[in-house]
């Protein structure tokens, strides 16, 4: 399947990824304050949607 070593590159290229991506977020995060401020909304909104079409497939099967 996989080798020793490409299991070794994998976690310790996600252990890196993470770390920069938290890192980045937390520099940016009075931009995402200021400019996303009601993005929550439209997470809402598609996972209520996803739940709707869900609904439909199972009740119309």
């Amino acid at each position: 399947m996989f080798s020793k070593g490409q299991i070794i590159f994998g976690v310790l290229f996600f252990i890196g990824f993470a770390i920069i991506i938290g890192y980045t977020y937390r520099k940016d995060l009075k931009l995402h304050k200021r400019f996303y401020s009601g993005s929550i909304w439209v997470l809402v909104a598609f996972i209520a949607f996803i739940l709707f079409i869900s609904a439909i497939k199972y009740f119309f099967k």
